[in-house]
């Protein structure tokens, strides 16, 4: 018999009590070892990361020091043009040559950002796969 609140004079508490499972304890040293692969994937990516960023200043600087030698010769160049109609041609160059330069130059930076993203970004990729299988067989055992 039960009234309209739901509540039922029949219910053994003592049976639903019984019936109680307790989750299983998780394997601890497992779940230690799937930190120490977290922290290590971490680790990893870090330093992929560190190295493509030092990868993108030492291209940069090497860029920049081109292009201080490509200035100072074409500013000889350009100085050494003695008609005004020689002068705005090579003045045209420069600035064609300058733009198609940047605009390669800029490619190959983000080229290498880009690269070294991706890498960094596989190894988490790859861990946290791992770890969605680990936790999958760590509920598999409970």
């Amino acid at each position: 018999m039960s009234d309209r609140f739901g509540f039922k004079p029949d219910f053994d508490m003592m049976k639903v009590l019984g019936e109680f499972r307790m989750p299983a304890m998780p394997d601890m040293e497992a779940l230690a070892a799937a930190q120490r692969r977290n922290i290590e994937a971490l680790s990893t990516a870090n330093r992929v990361a560190l190295e493509g960023a030092q990868a993108v200043a030492r291209r940069h600087m090497e860029i920049m020091q081109a292009s201080v030698t490509e200035m100072t010769d074409a500013m000889k160049a350009f100085a050494s043009a003695d008609a005004p109609h020689d002068k705005a041609t090579k003045q045209a160059e420069l600035a064609k040559a300058t733009y198609e330069k940047a605009v390669a130059n800029l490619q190959e930076i983000a080229d290498l950002i880009q690269k070294s993203n991706s890498e960094a970004l596989s190894v988490l990729n790859k861990r946290f796969a791992e770890a969605m299988d680990e936790v999958k067989g760590l509920v598999g055992k409970g």
